[in-house]
C-alpha cells in the first residue's frame, strides 16, 4: 500500500494535512518526531511531509527530526515550521520573519510542477519566523510582498518546502497543491479508498484473534456500531457486544440502540445496567479529564467482568484517528483524553485491544459502514461520545441536571429533524451549562439554569464550523426548552468553531 509519513511537529493543522493527502488518494499517518528511521521507512513508503509546529527551529529545545529522513529515495515535502526546519537542517539560515504573516495571503509562484494548474492566487499564512537564505542547491519558487522565500525547492533530491499551510481551505489552490505532490512527485496511483479496505480490516482482525473470542464495547455511537459489524463479518459468532447502560444516556437511547444491533445487524448483544455504579463514581466529580478518566476505568472493569463469564481474550473498541490525535501523540499536546485512549486504565485484563478504525477519520468511518451494508439510519446517527452526557453537564452531575439535559437534547432533535437538517447538520446536542440566571415567567421572577445549544457542520471531526440554524428554528427550540423542561429560564446558542474551540464543551 502506498503511504505517506507526516511527522507531527505539533501544529493544529496537522491532522488536515493528513485529510488532505487521502483525499488525493494515498494513505496517510502521523508519527512523532523522534520516531524511527526503520518505522518511518516501514512498507510502501512514497514520500514524507513535515508539519508544522509551534517552535523556532534555531532556538535550544526546537523539536527536531533525523536528517537521514532526506536520504530514504523517497520526496520530502515541508510545510510552514517544517520548512523552516529542513532549511535550517540543510544549511540554510532562518530567524525572525521581517514582517509576520497571518491569514489570507497572495502568493506568486513560479515554474514548478509542485504548482502544475495553479495560478498566484491567495494562500493561508501563519508564521513568525521565516527562511532568510535557502540551503546551497535549492532555488526559490514562490514569493509574497512580505516573504521573498516563500517556497524553496531542491529537485534533484526531491525536496520540496512551502512558507504557506495548503492543508487549509483558505488555500485556494488545496486540492490541487496535494494532488500534484501526491501524483506527480510521489508518483502515487492515487488508488485507495475506505472502500478498498474493508477485506484488508477483517484480515487483520482475524491474524490478530486467532481463535480467541471478543467482547465489543458499544455505546450506540457510529463508531463502535461499524467496528462492531466489521469484527462480526470477521469471526462471527465468537464475538459478543456489551451495551453499558451507564445512566448518561439521551432519552429513548438504550431503547432504540437494542433493536438496530438484535434486529437489524444480527449482532449478540448483552445489555448491563450500571447507572448506579456509574453515577456513585462520578458523584461530586467537575473536573473534565477526571471525569472521561472515571469513565474509561469503568467501561473497562464492566468489560472484564463480562469477559471473564465468556472467556474472552479481546476486547474491541471504537476507537478512530481523531481519539488518538486530540489525546496527544508523539508529545503533541493533550487536547483531551478520549475515555476509549487516554482515559484507559494502566492495567487491563485482556490480552489485547481490537482497533479496526484506529486509522480512519469520522467520514471514513460512515463510508466504511456502508460498503458493509449498514442500515442507513445507523450509519448516519449522531454522533454520541462514549463519556455521554457526562461532558455535557458541566460541574458535577446530579439525576436533575441530567434529566434537564435529557429533556432539551430530545427538543433540539425533534425540531432538526422537523426542518429536514438532520443530515446536513453534522452533530447538534445541549449542554446543561451550570449558569443560573433572572428570568420573568408569568410575571414571577424566576432565577434557574441556562442551556446552551450546540450545532456543528464537519466532515471529520477535526475543523468543524458552526451550523448557521435559521433564525425562526432557533426561537422554536428556545420556546419549546424554555416551555417544556423545568428549571430552565434562558437559551443560548454556541457559534464557535473549532479551532479554537472544541466539538463537545468538556
Amino acid at each position: 500500500m502506498e503511504r505517506i509519513v507526516i511527522i507531527n511537529f505539533g501544529a493544529q493543522y496537522n491532522q488536515l494535512i493528513a485529510r488532505r493527502v487521502r483525499e488525493a488518494g494515498v494513505y496517510s499517518e502521523l508519527l512523532p518526531p523522534d520516531a524511527s528511521i526503520e518505522a518511518i521507512r516501514g512498507d510502501g513508503l512514497s514520500g514524507v511531509i513535515l508539519s508544522g509546529g509551534p517552535d523556532s527551529c534555531y532556538q535550544p529545545g526546537a523539536r527536531t527530526c533525523s536528517p537521514e529522513i532526506f536520504e530514504l529515495g523517497v520526496p520530502v515535502l515541508g510545510i510552514c515550521y517544517g520548512m523552516q526546519l529542513m532549511c535550517q537542517l540543510l544549511g540554510g539560515t532562518v530567524g525572525p520573519a521581517p514582517v509576520r504573516e497571518y491569514g489570507r495571503t497572495f502568493v506568486r509562484f513560479g515554474e514548478n510542477r509542485l504548482f502544475s494548474g495553479m495560478e498566484d492566487s491567495i494562500c493561508w499564512m501563519s508564521h513568525n519566523d521565516a527562511v532568510l537564505k535557502a540551503p546551497e542547491g535549492f532555488r526559490v519558487i514562490a514569493e509574497t510582498d512580505d516573504c521573498p522565500v516563500a517556497a524553496v525547492c531542491c529537485e534533484e533530491r526531491g525536496l520540496y518546502a512551502v512558507q504557506f499551510h495548503p492543508e487549509v481551505r483558505h488555500t485556494e489552490y488545496c486540492a490541487e497543491f496535494f494532488r500534484n505532490f501526491v501524483r506527480e512527485i510521489c508518483k502515487c496511483t492515487g488508488s485507495w479508498s475506505v472502500d478498498g479496505i474493508a477485506d484488508e480490516l477483517i484480515a487483520a482482525v482475524r491474524a490478530q484473534v486467532g481463535n480467541g473470542r471478543v467482547v465489543a464495547g458499544l455505546s450506540g455511537g457510529v463508531d463502535s456500531s461499524v467496528a462492531a459489524t466489521l469484527v462480526h463479518r470477521a469471526i462471527g459468532d465468537r464475538l459478543t457486544c456489551i451495551f453499558v447502560d451507564h445512566g448518561l444516556l439521551r432519552l429513548g437511547e438504550a431503547e432504540e440502540v437494542m433493536d438496530y444491533y438484535r434486529n437489524e445487524i444480527g449482532l449478540n448483544v448483552i445489555e448491563v445496567d450500571a447507572k448506579e455504579r456509574f453515577l456513585t463514581k462520578l458523584a461530586g466529580v467537575s473536573e473534565p479529564e477526571a471525569k472521561r478518566k472515571i469513565i474509561g476505568t469503568e467501561f473497562i472493569r464492566v468489560f472484564e467482568a463480562e469477559a471473564k463469564k465468556i472467556g474472552a481474550d479481546f476486547l474491541l473498541q471504537g476507537t478512530i484517528y481523531p481519539d488518538v490525535i486530540e489525546s496527544g501523540t508523539g508529545g503533541a499536546q493533550v487536547i483531551k483524553s478520549h475515555h476509549n485512549v487516554g482515559g484507559l486504565p494502566k492495567n487491563i485484563a485482556f490480552k489485547g485491544l481490537v482497533e479496526p478504525l484506529r486509522i480512519l477519520f469520522k467520514d471514513e468511518v460512515r463510508m466504511l459502514g456502508e460498503s458493509l451494508g449498514m442500515p442507513a439510519p445507523l450509519v448516519w446517527r449522531q454522533p454520541f461520545p462514549g463519556p455521554g452526557l457526562a461532558i455535557r453537564v458541566i460541574g458535577d452531575i446530579t439525576e436533575e441536571k441530567l434529566d434537564i439535559l435529557r429533556k432539551s437534547d430530545l427538543i433540539l432533535r425533534e425540531e432538526i429533524k422537523k426542518a429536514g437538517l438532520d443530515r446536513s447538520v453534522w452533530q447538534y446536542f445541549t449542554v446543561f451549562t451550570g449558569l443560573r440566571s433572572v428570568g420573568v415567567m408569568g410575571d414571577c421572577r424566576t432565577y434557574d439554569y441556562t442551556i446552551a445549544v450546540r450545532a456543528v457542520t464537519s466532515t471529520d471531526a477535526m475543523t468543524v464550523e458552526f451550523a448557521e440554524l435559521p433564525y425562526d428554528l432557533l426561537r422554536r427550540i428556545s420556546n419549546r426548552i424554555i416551555a417544556e423542561t423545568p428549571h430552565v429560564n434562558r437559551v443560548v446558542f454556541d457559534i464557535t468553531d473549532k479551532p479554537p474551540g472544541t466539538i463537545e464543551w468538556e
